[in-house]
């Protein structure tokens, strides 16, 4: 592979500023605000997310759509089976970030991850539409398949399996909630000199730093 210098990518961030005065008490209130925001802007997929988990001392990195937004956290669903459940199934402290770059933005965050309720899951099934219920049933995800072909019979015979009636949650499938504990606000300005406030949880209250880029 030939060696690709990018050092002249580089743009200079310029759109907004964030001053600590200005943001919200709560981290949760905070990212509202902006995630309004990006969804006003017309933002690409404003909620997808990159999930960061661990196996040992190995982490992994994928994203992931954010479906709910609570008071005190971001729920998103999957297959418990998957790679990502099982890591969080052995060691449920976990990192994120959403960034949206076409408004100089990024949050990032760290907290625990924990089941949500059978019915909370259930709930939210039901609520899918009824081709991405059958994926959730055809999909053994993360482990290896032999080829398409192997993945599309699966599809098939769960289509015929449900045909003509509800389709049932899979006990293996469900929703997974993201407590915080620390969430950071970068905003994009020139010459690098960025904007980043820091919320920290200590107890059930939560401090505001700014911190240096």
């Amino acid at each position: 592979m030939k060696k690709e210098i990018v050092h002249d990518l580089r743009k200079e961030y310029k759109q907004a500023q964030l001053n600590i005065e200005n943001v919200a008490e709560k981290p949760m209130e905070q990212f509202s605000f902006w995630f309004n925001e990006a969804r006003s802007a017309e933002i690409l997929e404003p909620n997808a997310f990159v999930l960061s988990t661990a196996n040992h001392h190995i982490p992994y990195a994928r994203t992931v759509l954010v479906k709910e937004i609570e008071e005190d956290g971001f729920i998103f669903y999957t297959n418990y089976n998957s790679e990502k459940g099982q890591q969080i199934n052995k060691n449920n402290h976990v990192a994120a970030n959403f960034t949206w770059l076409d408004l100089e933005r990024q949050i990032r965050f760290t907290g625990t991850c924990h089941k949500v309720s059978a019915k909370q899951s259930d709930n939210y099934f039901q609520n899918r539409p009824r081709n991405s219920q059958i994926g959730a049933w055809a999909s053994k995800q993360s482990e290896i398949l032999k080829n398409r072909e192997a993945l599309e019979n699966q599809w098939n015979f769960y289509t015929k399996k449900f045909e003509n009636q509800n389709i049932p949650r899979p006990a293996f499938w469900g929703g997974y909630k993201i407590i915080p504990n620390t969430v950071e606000f970068w905003q994009g300005r020139q010459n690098r000199l960025h904007d980043r406030i820091l919320y920290q949880k200590n107890d059930s209250k939560w401090s505001i730093s700014r911190i240096s880029p």
